[in-house]
């Protein structure tokens, strides 16, 4: 795992400034504390920072394929590089490291662009053509793996890991884009592609962009996608027996590294599974991590307990207080731009702990995505059925009315959050999980703005893109484009964001073998009745890990990390939620109507509405600004 940066110039071959790609390298410097380099030539500098993980002592980066013709610097880890070492070999390929990099380059000379669908892993990497002038950008299929880049004035392209690495170059214009912050709004997190730097745009998962000199810049292409269009046909024997030697093939491919490896363990379903699979082929006990609360009802640590028990691991839990809030000013600066995901704080304290005596560990992200395991799969798979029952001519007026006037009820039991399903039973079923899926309404997004944020917005609404990508899936069903919009949005812009930059803050590598590209396109042919049944979700999954898990794993509630964040701004942050739309930088901007803004935190604070989402999100991008200095 690693950081890297670097400058193009697509016009000519100005000189570069190595030193100004040491600085980005440098802004990025905790993703690869174990070594750093640069390598420049006419027109092109590369910058790398490294962690180190196979082949310690070797593979230093950039990296030079065997000819001296291209060069590479690399972020990630390549799971089948033996193999393809193997074969390139056969080939004739000479090898001088024992690494995985040094076979990218092998795989790029050897194939071209089509080498990408030739390597499983994770990666984002930069090949740069000596001969044919041209730099190569590749994003892995799921997005595991971050890359920004952006046009500067001066006709160069500079690109980086995390957006510290873009702002660190002075030419960078610092300019918020007012449309990133309507996308942030709606969804909690700046999605992939957009940026908020205006100007900057994240490679997105499962494209390239090659860039050559004289040619201006291109359009990122497509090199992978995932279709719901087929369905897989067999007995529910044969598809557990096949699903579970595909998680077995994922686990243990993500288990070789000449360092310590671990892994996350929550005591939940995913993660167990990923545990269960690691002690099945694993020699050595499992090193296994967990953290605890002392609040009864966010703890999972007995969970996690009993599970590494059941499997003899080498566990280390550590209970930590649920009243975290002096660090979120730390965990705001990780991100750089603003994310709301308030499971992020304890992420990173789990990330924590496992960096003490690991420095590879495994994680269960993924299987929801997959295998349908939100409870949003559950309702839209049951909304699906009703609006293919009643005609659209019914369901509009008689939903529409409801959903309309059906308070929305954020503090009450979730049986009687009603409001959200009633509109979704009114439209389509992409209107409906895009509601389902957002953080703030619509109609909540502009009782808060301002007039002259309206006006910076124009029509522009943060649900175009989602109806974009749900109307232009390869699917079936509106359950087949809700899984292919989880997986094309919120896993790359919310989950794996999420632990890409809490693991990498502390320069520990997570891997997240449910994310095998192999099982993401096995469980998209499934059946729907093979993913969701008697209103369980990851219904295959869970029959086929019924050997490894018992029921009370396997069928128990699904928590996850929990932050009371509604309790805080109740209590010691009750101040900041009533000055926030006064005081601070976000107030200086003024894209917000102030006094909407304290009538919600009034609301809250005294214990009339639950408005504790949107506080985060205010808060969260207040510091987000205040850290980039925008």
């Amino acid at each position: 795992m690693c950081g890297i940066a670097g400058i193009f110039h697509l016009e000519t071959a100005k000189p570069v400034e190595p030193a100004r790609v040491e600085r980005m390298c440098d802004a990025i410097a905790h993703r690869g504390p174990d070594g750093h380099g640069t390598w420049s030539d006419p027109g092109v500098c590369l910058g790398h920072r490294r962690l180190s993980i196979i082949d310690v002592a070797g593979s230093p980066q950039p990296m030079a394929s065997s000819d001296g013709r291209a060069m590479l610097v690399f972020n990630g880890e390549i799971y089948n590089y033996r193999e393809l070492r193997r074969e390139l070999a056969a080939e004739g390929a000479q090898f001088h490291t024992d690494g995985d990099s040094e076979v990218i380059l092998a795989a790029w000379q050897r194939w071209g662009i089509d080498c990408l669908q030739r390597l499983h892993g994770m990666f984002a990497f930069a090949i740069y053509d000596l001969v044919e002038r041209t730099l190569l950008l590749a994003r892995d299929r799921l997005g595991v793996k971050p890359l920004f880049y952006a046009p500067l004035a001066d006709g160069s392209v500079i690109f980086g890991s995390e957006l510290k690495a873009l702002l660190a170059h002075p030419s960078l214009r610092r300019e918020i884009d007012p449309l990133a912050v309507e996308d942030y709004l709606a969804w909690g997190y700046v999605p992939d592609e957009s940026s908020l730097v205006k100007g900057v745009r994240k490679l997105a998962a499962g494209h390239f962009l090659l860039l050559k000199r004289g040619a201006g810049l291109p359009a990122e292409r497509q090199w992978w996608d995932v279709s719901f269009a087929d369905r897989r046909k067999g007995s529910v024997a044969d598809l557990e027996a096949e699903l579970v030697h595909m998680l077995r093939e994922a686990v243990t491919s993500r288990m070789v590294a000449d360092v310590p490896l671990g892994a996350f363990l929550s005591g939940g379903v995913d993660s167990s599974s990923v545990v269960a699979l690691m002690a099945e082929a694993s020699e050595r006990p499992v090193k296994t991590c967990s953290i605890g609360f002392d609040v009864a009802s966010l703890d999972e640590s007995g969970h996690a307990a009993a599970v590494a028990e059941r499997f003899a691991t080498d566990h280390s839990a550590r209970r930590v207080s649920p009243d975290d809030f002096a660090e979120i000013g730390t965990l705001a600066a990780m991100f750089d731009e603003p994310f709301a995901d308030a499971s992020a704080l304890p992420t990173w304290r789990v990330c924590q702990l496992a960096r003490e005596t690991v420095t590879v560990a495994l994680s269960g992200d993924g299987a929801d995505e997959a295998f349908a395991g939100y409870r949003r799969h559950v309702f839209q798979r049951a909304e699906d059925r009703v609006r293919s029952i009643l005609p659209s001519a019914l369901r509009g007026p008689v939903f529409g009315t409801l959903g309309a006037i059906y308070p929305k009820a954020d503090w009450a039991p979730r049986p009687l959050r009603a409001k959200a399903t009633l509109l979704g039973l009114a439209g389509s079923g992409v209107e409906g999980y895009a509601r389902s899926l957002g953080v703030l309404t619509p109609e909540l997004r502009d009782s808060i703005y301002s007039d002259g944020f309206r006006r910076l917005r124009g029509d522009y609404r943060a649900e175009t893109r989602m109806h974009a990508v749900m109307a232009g899936a390869p699917a079936r069903s509106d359950l087949d484009r809700a899984q292919y919009a989880d997986l094309k949005v919120w896993l790359p812009g919310d989950i794996l964001t999420k632990i890409d930059r809490t693991s990498m803050a502390v320069s520990l590598e997570a891997r997240e073998p449910l994310l095998d590209h192999r099982l993401i396109e096995f469980a998209a042919t499934l059946p729907e009745t093979m993913r969701v049944r008697r209103g369980e979700g990851k219904w295959l999954m869970k029959r086929a890990m019924r050997r490894y898990l018992p029921d009370e794993v396997l069928y128990r509630p699904k928590q996850g990390f929990v932050t009371p964040i509604a309790q805080w701004f109740r209590g010691p942050l009750a101040e900041r939620a009533r000055t926030i739309a006064t005081s601070g930088t976000l107030a200086r901007t003024g894209w917000f109507d102030p006094p909407a803004l304290s009538s919600l935190a009034e609301a809250h604070i005294s214990g009339r509405s639950d408005h504790a989402r949107l506080l985060w999100q205010l808060l969260m991008l207040d510091l987000s600004l205040t850290t980039l200095g925008l």
